[in-house]
């Protein structure tokens, strides 16, 4: 269906704002009107590769039209009579001509473009020729600028600060002005102007506080310092920023070869140089089973923000990777000496998530990281836990409710523990009829724990007890199945197999569906 309601006399423009170059950062209302739209415009240079469309491409559908409007001009010369600005404005005209003629013939039209419409772009020059003809609305996009904000870590302004946004076209004696005089500043538009930014910036004496920031979002996002840069090969989409004075914050490098953190201090402060790095934080995190779906919200912005992922490596390899994030897998058996590299990294100043499947605080990461950090030399490193789903839950949810009422966890790992200890707390959960979710049940050198299990369970319960094996939930190899007690065959668990035991009043039924397992929240009164 059109955006445009065909009862109306003439289509509507709309000036979409796409943001920073990230298609995930385009926003619900932008991505619903490109799909609703009947002609995509964007702009191009001559050699025909759009940005914008790009961007925009995952959400157009099959059959829409599309306009191209290419610029006859960019930085190069032209022999138009009117020179370069004669150009561009006869292109202007013409491109809105273009526009014009599918507005009247009743087509709505999404003229997309990247970042903001209303902020440096091109949609502007379209808006003011045909927004008093056309009904014209703007969908906001994210700037640039706050992309490579987020790319640097750091706020660019804080309090009563100002940022001064400048163009690089600027003369450089005049850049250097509004540099020498701003709180902060992100000087956008360079490619050919970078020689006389980066003059500018070391004439205010600002280019040891400044950074660069190159095609941010995206997958070819890189971050330097300013003065790093090869001025040769900076495109049109890059900024360089020069946040405002504020305390020591560390800022994460995102290319291979600066793979590092630098300090970033106020450029007007007067106190003495420290060159001591601030204190990062630990998270640590859980995922989930192991669907994305199943990863909060507040987890997958840790990830997004830490500079450094510590973890084993099966968890590790779930993370989608981002560029400049540095990452630490390491073997499934040495958890203590990730708590400490975690916690090491951190007090040098970096954001470190340490990463866990299912519940970090359910036989996994967090309180390897929580005891350590009660070492004297961490005690002053932040550490914070956000819950995940840990893996009963997943499973219990496939059958129902086997964990509706009194439950308790037990890991058969005798790693860490003896397997007498093991033993005697699931005699005592079995004596004290209650259902059991069984973690790390088996692995390729664990193999009779399970049959131990069973046998210690039969001598409380029934062997009719309902069993649920939940295999890779929530995985491409998922498996759920549910049995007796007596039919619990070892060899068809392991690893990646969790385990739930009922109680005597846990009860199995078959639906059209499957089976379905609930433990009462009653008990019948003798």
């Amino acid at each position: 269906m059109s955006v445009q309601d065909r009862g109306q006399r003439s289509g509507k423009l709309w000036g979409i704002g796409l943001g920073p170059g990230d298609p995930e950062l385009v926003t619900v209302k932008a991505a619903r009107i490109i799909g609703e739209a009947d002609v995509i415009a964007f702009h191009s240079a001559r050699h025909g590769r759009s940005i914008s469309r790009g961007i925009a491409a995952p959400y157009m559908r099959p059959g829409q039209l599309e306009e191209h409007l290419v610029y006859p001009v960019t930085t190069e010369t032209t022999d138009h009579p009117g020179g370069y600005q004669g150009a561009i404005d006869e292109f202007y005209e013409q491109a809105a001509a273009t526009l014009a003629a599918h507005l009247a013939a009743g087509r709505s039209v999404a003229l997309l473009a990247a970042g903001d419409p209303l902020f440096y772009s091109s949609y502007m020059h379209m808006h003011r020729r045909l927004a008093d003809r056309f009904e014209a609305e703007i969908i906001p996009g994210i700037t640039s600028v706050s992309a490579a904000s987020a790319a640097l870590g750091t706020p660019l302004v804080e309090a009563d600060q100002v940022l001064t946004v400048l163009p690089g076209t600027l003369p450089a004696e005049e850049l250097t002005r509004r540099l020498t005089e701003a709180d902060a500043a992100v000087v956008m538009k360079l490619g050919r102007t970078y020689p006389s930014v980066r003059q500018a910036l070391t004439d205010a004496g600002r280019l040891d506080d400044a950074y660069y920031v190159e095609r941010a979002s995206t997958g070819r996002q890189r971050v330097l310092r300013a003065g790093e840069v090869d001025a040769a090969g900076v495109p049109y989409f890059a900024i360089t920023v020069v946040p405002g004075p504020a305390p020591t914050t560390e800022i994460p490098l995102s290319t291979a070869d600066s793979a590092h953190s630098h300090t970033t201090r106020s450029p007007k402060t007067e106190a003495p140089r420290d060159d001591r790095p601030a204190t990062g934080e630990v998270v640590v995190v859980g995922l989930g089973p192991g669907s994305p779906d199943w990863t909060s919200p507040e987890v997958a912005r840790a990830l997004s923000e830490a500079t450094d992922l510590v973890g084993y490596t099966t968890y590790i390899d779930r993370v989608p990777a981002r560029p400049g994030q540095r990452r630490h897998a390491s073997d499934n058996r040495v958890e203590s000496e990730r708590a400490a590299m975690a916690l090491d990294l951190a007090k040098h100043g970096a954001r470190v998530a340490v990463v866990s499947s299912g519940d970090p605080g359910v036989f996994a990461m967090a309180a390897a990281v929580i005891e350590e950090s009660a070492d004297p030399q961490w005690r002053e490193v932040p550490v914070r836990v956000l819950p995940g789903m840990t893996a009963a839950s997943a499973v219990a949810s496939r059958v129902g409710a086997p964990l509706g009422h009194d439950f308790a966890m037990i890991s058969l790992s005798d790693r860490l523990k003896p397997w007498e200890t093991v033993a005697e707390r699931i005699a005592a959960v079995a004596a004290a009829d209650m259902a059991i979710a069984v973690y790390n049940p088996a692995s390729s050198q664990r193999t009779w724990q399970v049959a131990a299990l069973r046998d210690l369970v039969l001598e409380h319960r029934k062997p009719d007890t309902p069993v649920v094996l939940g295999r890779d939930v929530g995985g491409p190899a998922e498996s759920v199945r549910v049995l007796t007690l007596s039919e619990l065959d070892p060899a068809e668990v392991d690893m990646r197999t969790l385990l739930i035991i009922g109680a005597s009043t846990t009860t199995a039924f078959d639906t059209p569906a499957g089976p379905r397992v609930f433990t009462s929240r009653r008990y019948t009164t003798p």
